[in-house]
């Protein structure tokens, strides 16, 4: 399901790690037929249990022996969980070595006392620095001048001591520059307790709000804030209340409740920190609340009442209100309206439609209006001056990559920061003046070790859909390879939700391609590489193009030799989880070996299931199974129901015990299925990180040991021992 959604508060003090890591792109393991043979006489599968359960629905009923793994509380689903990672064990232990190997190589490249950029907010210099040995961020600024005086904001270093899980989220400081907001999450669940600092005297204040996204907006007042609380059963975001610091939490005001189960809630500041704002969205639909700022005791007013299938978002610019919407524009629009008149009979165009070019983000300056758009598959960043309506783009001079709109707080300066990479191009931050075209390189990722990326070479390639549609791949591999198909190649797809997948740069990713693997990303229907029909058409009722285009694309590249199936490995995660069980279902015979990590796999159980996370508000992406003809369509399709007795790839499936996104009785289910029904003795290998959720270990470096787990599994398939 979806791990990836954009929220509207995204442009909030942002203080990430500059190492950041897609670990979804980077998650793989697998073995060879011979050390799999050796490692099973010694150890057998784990056998789960079978337990009747009949599900009926629209006078049908299915049977699922597995539904009692579920029972997180039930001492025999963990026993099962950890015997399947035994045997994991067991299967694995012919490359340890090269394990360990792959660990100290993959994070040998990674510079481990590094910096962030920083940037300028209400007088400070932001960013967020990384010591030797430390697996956490520590969050610091400076005041007025980037030689001045060094203040820690929160070391997590130290605040994660003691737990197995440790995150932060949402750093928020107030007008006044003295009080800090922060969630911390100790479990993976993405329940979020909200704490505050006193960044004058350093003192921890003892107001600890739980349960919420994280995320707080603070009043101008200094001592208001606004969070968002979660269901604690389906983890919705519903409920938007107010906390003034000294108070007791437990009687803070209820500001605004979501009672649409359809919809979630958020609450973020503007840009120009003059107004409040509640988001609320759905897949199809959104609305927008303000208030002004320095009245936190005001009332919230609706600037343009939800519709089915209007979308929009909002930012505060002078005298207006700036509203990307997709209103009488698939590929959005962008629009502007008084303050004092917000609804759509207001809105006067700024930036009309294109078919053939999709608005995806927006900032605006006191001098310029920078705007992201996607075109042929990739990200332009446009200038238009408001002055005079002058435009430019800045040019990147690669066959593929991509850029986004950087971290811009300010509107006073003609300076753009923005961010890019490319699969053979680290990550960079960039700061281009607008006026001059001036393009600075502030920062880009050192990679240890000797790189050179002109050792790789990136390529664009399109395949023909089943349909006749021309799907995008990316790729890239270290130059002198031959095609002759006998290249191990390892296929990454997700396709869905409109998240486009872009192709950046992997440092881990280098310990692949050093050893002859071609990594590709198939660009396929269900994401928004296209523009806004491309993922119109790989939802719903046509979900089964994002898989067949998958198969396209791997049909394409053994067609033109870059590998053959018996070197074809795939991968995908989450969402990109239920592509690979699909795929697998439907081409078995394409690929030696798949990784699906946090598979969403069990579709119709999960989605006719309203308690469970990120169920109701997904109808409008899958489809609600208690219509019937959705319900036929998605049984149809769903990798769970669609086990069959026949030989498989060989497989790596992993989860999280507390994923908050695909619950981990979902890969649970379907290893226990396909190991009892599947008529091959490839390997079939279930990892439960006991301790974490849907993303993995937490930590700079200690997720690495998970990808070097998957990258051995991987290259001992592919006959590469060292």
């Amino acid at each position: 399901m979806n791990h990836s959604k954009n929220c509207p508060h995204k442009k909030l003090f942002r203080l990430t790690s500059a190492c950041s890591v897609a670990l979804f792109l980077i998650s793989a393991l697998i073995l060879s037929s011979a050390a799999c043979k050796k490692a099973e006489v010694a150890a057998q599968p784990p056998v789960a249990e079978k337990i009747k359960q009949e599900l009926s629905a629209h006078g049908q009923t299915r049977v699922d022996y597995y539904y009692w793994l579920r029972e997180r509380e039930n001492p025999k689903v963990i026993e099962y969980l950890k015997a399947e990672n035994e045997y994991l064990k067991a299967v694995m232990k012919p490359t340890e070595a090269l394990q360990e190997d792959l660990y100290k190589e993959i994070i040998g490249r990674i510079k481990q006392t590094d910096m962030s950029v920083p940037y300028r907010f209400q007088g400070y210099y932001y960013y967020t620095r990384f010591e030797e040995g430390k697996e956490y961020p520590v969050y610091c600024r400076k005041k007025e001048s980037l030689e001045a005086a060094e203040e820690v904001l929160l070391n997590v270093n130290t605040l994660a001591e003691g737990h197995a899980y440790f995150n932060v989220a949402g750093l928020t400081v107030s007008a006044d520059n003295n009080l800090l907001a922060y969630g911390t999450d100790t479990v993976s669940r993405r329940l979020y307790t909200i704490r505050f600092k006193n960044l004058t005297t350093g003192e921890t204040l003892p107001d600890e709000i739980p349960n919420t996204t994280g995320q707080a907006a603070w009043a101008n007042d200094n001592k208001t804030v606004f969070y968002t609380l979660k269901d604690t059963t389906t983890l919705r975001p519903f409920k938007v209340l107010k906390h003034v610091l000294g108070t007791d939490p437990a009687a803070d005001k209820e500001v605004f409740v979501e009672t649409d189960e359809t919809f979630n809630t958020y609450v973020y500041k503007s840009k120009s920190k003059k107004f409040l704002f509640i988001a609320c969205d759905s897949t199809l639909s959104t609305e927008f609340r303000f208030m002004d700022a320095d009245n936190p005791d005001g009332e919230f007013k609706v600037i343009q009442p939800r519709e089915r299938e209007l979308e929009y978002s909002v930012e505060h610019f002078k005298d207006k209100f700036y509203i990307r919407t997709n209103y009488q524009a698939k590929n959005f629009r962008l629009m502007a309206t008084p303050v004092e008149r917000t609804t759509k009979e207001n809105w006067v165009e700024i930036i009309p439609h294109r078919g053939d070019v999709l608005l995806e983000d927006f900032e605006a300056f006191d001098n310029f209006l920078a705007v992201e758009e996607r075109s042929a598959g990739l990200t332009q960043l446009r200038l238009i001056r408001w002055q005079d309506k002058s435009e430019h783009y800045i040019d990147f001079g690669e066959e593929t990559y991509t850029a986004s709109i950087g971290q811009n707080p300010e509107f006073e300066t003609d300076w753009l920061r923005f961010d890019y990479s490319s699969l053979t191009t680290p990550n960079s931050t960039f700061d281009y003046n607008m006026a001059t075209k001036e393009k600075k390189l502030m920062k880009q990722q050192e990679v240890l070790g000797g790189f050179n990326s002109a050792d790789y070479h990136a390529e664009r390639l399109s395949a023909v859909a089943s349909d006749g549609v021309k799907v995008p791949i990316s790729l890239v591999y270290r130059k002198g390879i031959q095609k002759n198909g006998d290249n191990p190649l390892l296929l990454y797809g997700y396709g869905s939700y409109g998240s486009s997948t872009d192709p950046n740069f992997s440092s881990a990713r280098l310990s692949l391609l050093d050893r002859g693997f071609i990594y590709a990303i198939a660009h396929i229907r269900g994401g928004q590489e296209m523009g806004r029909a491309w993922y119109e058409d790989g939802k719903l009722l046509r979900k089964k193009n994002t898989f067949t285009d998958f198969i396209a694309c791997a049909e394409h590249l053994i067609a033109e030799k870059y590998t053959r199936p018996e070197k074809f490995f795939a991968m995908g995660g989450s969402a990109g989880g239920l592509l690979m069980g699909a795929v697998v279902n439907m081409r078995p015979d394409l690929f030696k070996g798949v990784v699906a990590t946090v598979p969403w796999v069990d579709v119709i159980t999960t989605m006719l299931d309203p308690s469970i996370p990120l169920t109701t508000n997904e109808y409008d992406e899958w489809g609600n199974p208690n219509n019937k003809e959705y319900y036929d369509y998605m049984l149809s399709y769903s990798p769970y129901d669609n086990v069959e007795a026949k030989d498989y790839p060989a497989l790596l499936v992993t989860t999280g015990l507390h994923d908050s996104q695909v619950q981990f009785w979902e890969p649970a289910k379907w290893v226990a299925k396909l190991r009892a029904i599947k008529t091959d003795r490839n390997p079939l290998i279930l990892h439960t990180n006991m301790e974490a959720g849907h993303s993995g270990a937490s930590g700079r470096f200690r997720r690495y040991k998970e990808t070097a787990l998957e990258y051995a599994f991987f290259l001992n398939l592919a006959g590469i021992k060292k």
